[in-house]
């Protein structure tokens, strides 16, 4: 029986959800999917991006409750210091944060513009300006991150944290058809071929449809 209880909202929908997910696998800990209701508030006002403050996903490890993705994040990093999910040098560690902490923060319009849908695809999208701008700082990150530590991932040969928290920003690419420069490209192509990921999108085009609110045409 895990330790670890995960509470989560739809797999195809919720971009956060995954990352908590992603980020519990590289820290190999054993965690119990809890699936909350889209019936439930919270997790409604979640996935259709009505609330400023998401409560999936929930950690719950022993007798410690952690419900914000960074702070999964944090907690997972002190619990598990060997499972890399931040890098060994202080100056790309403090990058790595960086980083996490603007995709956390930023990109609204990414967000509201390409919302996750993993079970969909939509060749030829036409991005509006404001989400272009997003989309543009977003790989300005990656390539710098790649030119400087040397790719394939982030921060060099291994997997981050930060990896974690822009998988969900190479689905959203792939769904929506995003014209990428060959380094971005490369690396969201890279990221798809992550097992932990394949799993998630399986289980993904498994679920059933329960919010039509999701499923417009865009």
């Amino acid at each position: 029986m895990p330790a670890a209880t995960l509470t989560i909202s739809s797999k195809n929908y919720s971009s956060w959800s995954l990352r908590g997910w992603l980020l519990c696998a590289m820290a190999g800990l054993d965690v119990e999917e809890r699936m909350l209701s889209v019936d439930d508030p919270s997790a409604r006002a979640e996935l259709l991006l009505l609330s400023p403050s998401f409560l999936v996903p929930c950690l719950t490890h022993d007798d410690v409750k952690v419900w914000d993705t960074l702070a999964i994040a944090a907690y997972l990093d002190e619990i598990r210091p060997k499972a890399g999910l931040l890098p060994k040098e202080a100056k790309a560690r403090a990058h790595c944060r960086a980083i996490c902490g603007e995709m956390h923060s930023g990109f609204a319009n990414l967000r509201s513009a390409l919302p996750m849908n993993l079970k969909a695809h939509y060749p030829g999208f036409k991005v509006w300006a404001g989400a272009q701008a997003d989309i543009d700082r977003v790989t300005e990150i990656w390539r710098d991150c790649i030119e400087t530590y040397g790719g394939p991932y982030l921060f060099g040969p291994s997997m981050t944290m930060a990896d974690a928290m822009y998988a969900p920003v190479c689905l959203r690419f792939l769904t929506y058809d995003v014209a990428l420069d060959p380094v971005s490209r490369a690396y969201c192509e890279t990221i798809a071929t992550w097992p932990a990921l394949k799993d998630w999108i399986r289980a993904a085009h498994d679920e059933p449809e329960e919010m039509e609110e999701l499923d417009a045409e865009f």
